[in-house]
């Protein structure tokens, strides 16, 4: 069974997290706010120290970790590299989101190689940065829907295509682009392919301005005949319409929690600024008192830590769940959509607590508020999250409720 306290071999990894948050991110948050597309170079040597201790055995890092199906471990109980993850995401967000998005090698490309990469991948992809491709002009919350081609000539495959809003597109070394075999089979067809930066046809087109996260950069790719190495396709090769989308979605069930992680640090960062404010208006936070004799602030306040609870809650739930190879679509979509929402509801009712004070760029909150939408968005919008979880509860293929 679960347990909710942090496990003690993790505690190490948190207090390491929670340093690298003030110490680092922190105090950069605003510059790379405001410094668009400027690489954050105190990352480089935080990124390097979490390669030596993946090397030598330690724990994974933000955005890096996989889930390998034929892992072994404690069939009760087994906290492994998705909880210890997410406790650090938690930690690192509290400090800033877009410069744990930034972080070199530890992108959501890095998570499907380690997801479902042979072992010779793995080896060869060690240490290399990965960005992930799926979203297509014509093609955001249906991934289902991707277009971009990939077909088969000789040693290599063929991709032609359009990539939209890659996150660390320019920075990463490798991109894992989602491509279809074959359009007229559907689902089942969709692969994913690592792609070599700077392989001819590979083409940035551009670099997106952006609403919040803006120390992290976002991409937009063109590919036009690229030859991909048959060796560089993630999984198998055979289309199984048996199995479907389920292959390549399993990612998704590894990475909606820590996304949903990220949401919830920043919700914390929100309401650790908020109640420290309200302390100085002089507005008491006593959880012992009846609601009628709250002050309305104070109830607010209460009610926005419920929220964050409970997302912090669903989350350790799905990462749990993840190390214990349980299917977990669907805590990880609800653990996505509440810590989603919640951190869009959590960031504008503490600029509303604090009026004019978090509307201004004196305190962060009016960034964190900013920065909260994409955790609401990428992953699968909110939408998407609520209607996976109904087909989940009511047993419906995604044909039969759309």
């Amino acid at each position: 069974m679960i347990h909710l306290e942090t496990p003690k071999k993790f505690r190490p990894l948190v207090k390491q997290a929670q340093q690298v948050a003030q110490e680092i991110f922190r105090p950069n948050s605003r510059h790379y706010d405001r410094a668009e597309h400027e690489a954050p170079q105190e990352l480089e040597l935080l990124a390097a120290l979490l390669d030596g201790l993946n090397a030598a055995g330690g724990t994974s890092g933000a955005g890096a970790a996989g889930v390998r199906r034929d892992d072994t471990g404690d069939a009760n109980n087994r906290n492994g590299a998705n909880l210890s993850t997410v406790l650090g995401v938690m930690e690192l967000c509290w400090g800033d989101v877009g410069l744990l998005l930034a972080m070199p090698r530890q992108g959501l490309g890095n998570s499907a190689i380690a997801s479902v990469a042979t072992p010779e991948q793995l080896e060869r992809f060690a240490g290399r940065w990965a960005a992930m491709a799926i979203t297509e002009p014509h093609c955001g919350s249906d991934s289902a829907a991707i277009r971009t081609t990939a077909r088969l000539d000789g040693d290599h495959y063929v991709l032609n295509g359009e990539k939209i809003y890659v996150t660390s597109g320019e920075r990463a070394d490798l991109v894992v682009v989602w491509a279809t075999l074959d359009k007229d089979v559907g689902r089942a067809a969709i692969k994913s392919f690592v792609v070599e930066k700077g392989i001819p046809g590979f083409e940035l087109v551009r670099l997106e301005h952006k609403l919040g996260i803006k120390a992290s950069d976002t991409a937009a790719f063109v590919l036009k005949d690229v030859r991909v190495p048959k060796e560089n396709l993630l999984g198998s090769p055979d289309i199984d319409v048996g199995k479907g989308f389920a292959g390549v979605m399993q990612t998704f069930d590894n990475t909606r929690p820590l996304v949903a992680g990220m949401a919830v640090g920043l919700m914390r960062a929100c309401l650790d600024e908020t109640r420290a404010q309200l302390e100085v208006a002089g507005i008491e936070i006593d959880y012992g008192a009846q609601p009628s004799r709250m002050s309305s602030a104070a109830a607010q306040f209460i009610a926005l830590e419920a929220d964050y609870e409970a997302a912090r809650l669903l989350t350790l739930q799905a990462a749990w769940m993840a190390d214990n190879r349980r299917p977990n679509s669907l805590q990880a979509s609800i653990a996505k959509a509440k810590a989603g929402r919640g951190a869009v509801d959590v960031a504008l009712g503490c600029i509303a607590l604090l009026g004019g004070a978090g509307f201004s760029e004196h305190h962060l909150l009016e960034k964190w508020a900013r920065d909260a939408k994409i955790l609401d968005i990428f992953e699968g919008t909110q939408q998407i999250q609520l209607l996976i979880i109904a087909r989940r509860l009511l047993n419906k293929s995604s044909a039969e409720l759309k």
